[in-house]
């Protein structure tokens, strides 16, 4: 018998809970009529269904905790076995496994290379929009196979052996001989720590072997994330000079290639994934490309990866704007709900503009990588210089975004335990991955001296929303006037208006009328604050939310 069970129970009369918000798991992290409406217009129309399940999963109570668990039990780097050998391996929470083994097994990594559907692209960039709900970090590695696919195939030879397995669905986190494997995942190493961004300064030594096409490499890379991937594309130097490689973690006869991680970085944000430091010394590795053409070979890989920025910052957007909407619906204050106070629908409302703003473009720039895939070169000079203008821009307003986001909980927002901490460390990541805000308008600048067709087709994209918005009309020309005399100084402001008018001409063919016009009005016209929450009276706010947050008013 408990000898305490006559006892009388205490009472804790002051802990009751009120005014407080329930969980917000499960929900649908489909339900954002900008995504779906964007998927079928952009001939994704038949993954709905797969996207409508994914987006219920990620919502799930259980995908919810693995995101959170595979943050809060960082990877560990284990160089040594117990009995001195080095191993240079990395140990992940069981949750970062069941999040990459659903990203993999949904086609998130590599598989819209092996899908002959057009829309495929599109498709698996809608997936990362929903499945991106539960974490971002693990993020990194399917999107790095992805990438690495189209780079791949430089080398016919190596991409019929190796591109089979970086499309499959299957996931196997064990380190052996990839082709061993039902399928494989792709790293990247190319900056060094007296460089970052300016590869051409790496001093990786690559050095022929007898064997035609292998060599071996000799540095030390600043940044190279998920190390536990099976193969890596690495930049070096050749002796015809910058060269990209293909590096595996394990040689074709089992033994451990030469790939020792001398650290993991200690990074603000991104805690579930590793990155690390690693040294070549001796390595093996095969030729990708002609000698000499390391950056030409890997451009379509920064294509892709700079979509996937654009694609994570959307996604962060819309998650931190869900968790807002859903505290302002059960929250109180000065005797009235916070949905229902004026000013916290203004925040609401301008931040779901942008958010709309922001996975309308990721879903046209994914539908111009597909169609160029496709061979259309209209689309392919479109997605040139469109992607680059989207990295910049909308990765640049992520930080913004979800600061605010998280500030429409209060006090909550700023504790750990609401999620939207981990978020705001992690927005900034994505305007720094695959090359910071002044290499990207650098970058704008660069396709518009070099290739021809970049403004043709941005002011083509332009062209079919001519007399939509006369303040859309406005900038447009004003772009015109500019690229004329832009130069790297005025760069960003280029950049930027370039972006906000994308933005724009997208909504006012796609959205309805409140949500284009408000958009219009405040980035292109010049009516809005500042801060988010500075919309002008009258821009429907109840329209703008209803859309956004169904069920929110």
């Amino acid at each position: 018998m408990d000898p305490t069970a006559a006892l009388p129970q205490p009472q804790y009369a002051t802990h009751d809970v009120t005014n407080q918000p329930p969980p917000l798991a499960p929900y649908d992290a489909s339900d954002d009529p900008a995504l779906l409406e964007g998927l079928r217009r952009e001939g994704a129309d038949w993954a709905e269904p797969g996207i409508r399940r994914l987006g219920a999963r990620a919502g799930s109570a259980e995908a919810q905790e693995w995101g959170e668990l595979a943050n809060r039990h960082e990877p560990e780097l284990r160089s040594h076995d117990r009995y001195g050998n080095r191993i240079d391996e990395v140990d992940f929470h069981p949750s970062w496994h069941h999040l990459m083994r659903t990203a993999v097994a949904e086609g998130l990594a590599g598989a819209a290379w092996a899908d002959d559907r057009p829309g495929a692209h599109v498709a698996r960039t809608a997936g990362g929009l929903v499945w991106g709900h539960t974490e971002s970090g693990h993020g990194c590695p399917t999107s790095m196979t992805y990438a690495a696919v189209p780079a791949l195939r430089a080398t016919p030879e190596l991409a019929k052996v190796y591109e089979p397995l970086l499309t499959s669905r299957e996931y196997d986190p064990e380190l052996r001989v990839p082709t061993e494997k039902p399928g494989l995942l792709a790293g990247m190493g190319m900056t060094e720590k007296q460089g970052g961004s300016d590869v051409r300064t790496n001093t990786t030594a690559a050095t022929p072997t007898s064997e035609p096409g292998v060599y071996t490499l000799r540095g030390h890379k600043w940044f190279t994330s998920a190390p536990m991937c099976d193969v890596f594309l690495v930049l070096a130097q050749a002796p015809g000079g910058l060269s990209c490689f293909l590096v595996p973690r394990v040689l074709p006869d089992g033994s451990r290639n030469a790939f020792r991680i001398q650290r993991l970085k200690d990074k603000l944000g991104n805690r579930s994934n590793a990155s690390s430091e690693p040294e070549f010394d001796g390595t093996v590795a095969w030729l990708v490309g002609p000698e000499g053409r390391g950056v030409k070979t890997i451009i379509e890989m920064v294509n892709c990866t700079r979509l996937d920025c654009v694609m994570n910052s959307a996604t962060l957007m819309r998650k931190t704007l869900v968790e807002a909407g859903h505290h302002v619906r059960h929250r109180s204050a000065f005797g009235a709900r916070l949905v229902d106070q004026p000013l916290m629908r203004n925040v609401l409302a301008d931040l779901a503009l942008e958010s709309e703003a922001a996975t309308t473009l990721t879903l046209r720039l994914a539908g111009a990588a597909d169609r160029a895939v496709r061979g259309d070169e209209q689309e392919r000079a479109f997605r040139r210089i469109a992607t680059a203008v989207g990295k910049y821009w909308v990765t640049k307003r992520g930080p913004a975004f979800t600061a605010e986001a998280l500030e429409c909980l209060g006090g909550n927002g700023y504790v750990e335990d609401s999620g939207m901490p981990r978020h705001y460390r992690e927005a900034p990541l994505l305007s720094i991955w695959e090359g910071s805000g002044n290499v990207n308008a650098l970058d704008v600048l660069r396709a518009l001296a070099r290739e021809p067709g970049a403004a043709d087709a941005l002011f083509g994209e332009f062209a079919h929303a001519r007399g939509a918005d006369s303040r859309l009309d406005d900038t447009v020309t004003r772009l015109r006037t500019e690229l004329t005399r832009t130069d790297q100084t005025g760069a960003r402001r280029l950049v930027e208006r370039m972006a906000l008018a994308l933005q724009a001409s997208l909504l006012v063919r796609y959205a309805p009328t409140a949500v284009a016009d408000a958009f219009c009005a405040t980035r292109l016209g010049g009516d809005w604050g500042y801060a988010f929450g500075t919309l002008p009276a009258g821009s429907g706010f109840g329209a703008i939310l209803d859309r956004a947050l169904p069920g929110l008013n």
